[in-house]
């Protein structure tokens, strides 16, 4: 597996992200909202570098159902905490055609928080089918296919502690499994 980002590269990255929702929020409490199960990992390295009151949530949106290719996405939102008249930021691993970001903050806006802001691991280049972009990117890549750092493929390379392209020889342990 060619690794896209190494461990250091992700810890800046995840820095950088922090300094830019410190600048934004100042000490303004905010309700961090992550789209499951992709943004665990990142929901936790994140929160651990932010001094301002943060309240976290969980959200479960997925298209994938096995497989490299999006279906129709599915959103579990019974398990969250009220976010009316509160800051809240969505987060999500990977920002690919767009619409589960989209989706997922359009359910959000009926809950009539006082603000929404998206920032996402990953902008995937060249993929959205939406007009809208996230607020905040941690990095942009080209259109691959990409695990490890809480991405998943049929649910495994979640806990890799980098971004990795899987490529078809990755798929053929799958096959053959």
């Amino acid at each position: 597996m060619k690794i896209l980002l190494n461990e250091q590269q992700i810890g800046h990255g995840i820095d950088r992200l922090a300094s830019q929702l410190k600048e934004h929020y100042k000490d303004h409490p905010i309700t961090i909202v992550g789209i499951m199960t992709g943004s665990l990992v990142m929901l936790a390295d994140l929160i651990r570098r932010l001094e301002m009151p943060v309240r976290i949530s969980l959200i479960q949106a997925s298209s994938y159902r096995g497989g490299t290719q999006s279906g129709d996405l599915v959103i579990q939102d019974q398990m969250m905490l009220d976010i009316k008249d509160r800051d809240v930021l969505l987060i999500d691993d990977i920002f690919d055609t767009g619409k589960t970001l989209v989706q997922v903050t359009q359910r959000l806006v009926a809950m009539k928080p006082k603000s929404i802001r998206t920032a996402v691991f990953l902008n995937k280049l060249g993929q959205s089918v939406v007009a809208s972009v996230p607020d905040f990117v941690v990095f942009e890549i080209p259109n691959e296919f990409v695990v490890g750092y809480g991405l998943d493929y049929e649910d495994l390379y979640r806990n890799l502690p980098y971004v990795g392209v899987l490529e078809a020889s990755d798929l053929q342990i799958h096959v053959s499994a």
